[in-house]
């Protein structure tokens, strides 16, 4: 396996993202019955990858504003057109093609993680039943270029049972956000080997999942299940899935 790309020379945009967080933040919470729990597990500081999983429209814009410190992160490149794509450019959010090697997404990420700043990645790759079946390396492989931090992430309640993929909840709606605890990453100079990367990405799932199940249990909700029938996009074939999952 051949070494990440170096991390981008630009750094990513935070003026605008932390102006607008404050902002947005109100408005979600004067729309969503919107509860954070776990907040104390993100540190404070340092190269950290928060890794949610991802059932509905809101996630990502939940992982910006909710998150404690500023997040940058990963989003598919079909986002970034008008006036959406203006302003996830302007608030520093990384655009990524899930089907071709990026290098400039992750030279992106890894500048971001070398600033000692924060990166959103959604494991799952799109939105479905956030049960973490389906598991794509991304996060693993950031967090063991850089020794960064991991913070799982469970969302309830940004897509209703039954809902397609693009609905958003009805006002007054509980949303819950719910951070884990943290799993250190040790760096891992090149070159990695795929095992290495395979292996990381294993403990990372189970991670992820073993946190989901508490969350869930924690707070007595249930995810919204799968989408409906034919609400189906095209996912990279890689990572793995679940034996038996679609």
């Amino acid at each position: 396996m051949t070494d990440l790309p170096r991390p981008s020379e630009i750094h990513p945009r935070t003026l605008v993202l932390r102006a607008l967080r404050p902002v947005f933040r109100r408005v979600l919470r004067a729309w969503y019955d919107v509860r954070v729990h776990g907040a104390e597990h993100v540190p404070a500081s340092g190269p950290l990858v928060l890794a949610a999983n991802h059932v509905g429209w809101l996630d990502g814009p939940l992982l910006a504003i909710e998150t404690p410190r500023p997040v940058h992160a990963w989003t598919k490149t079909e986002m970034f057109r008008g006036p959406l794509g203006l302003l996830l450019s302007s608030a520093g959010q990384i655009p990524l093609d899930r089907f071709h090697a990026d290098p400039g997404a992750v030279k992106s990420a890894l500048r971001v993680l070398a600033d000692g700043g924060a990166v959103g990645v959604f494991p799952e790759g799109e939105r479905g039943d956030g049960e973490l079946r389906r598991f794509h390396g991304g996060a693993s492989y950031l967090a063991m270029a850089r020794g960064a931090t991991v913070v799982p992430v469970t969302m309830v309640g940004t897509r209703e049972a039954g809902a397609d993929r693009s609905s958003v909840p009805p006002r007054g709606t509980r949303i819950d956000v719910v951070f884990g605890p943290p799993l250190d990453v040790t760096a891992v100079p090149w070159p990695r080997t795929r095992e290495q990367v395979t292996a990381s990405s294993m403990l990372l799932w189970e991670h992820l999942r073993e946190h989901q199940r508490h969350a869930l249990a924690h707070l007595g909700r249930t995810l919204p299940g799968p989408l409906p029938a034919g609400d189906i996009h095209d996912d990279p074939d890689t990572g793995f899935v679940e034996q038996g999952a679609r």
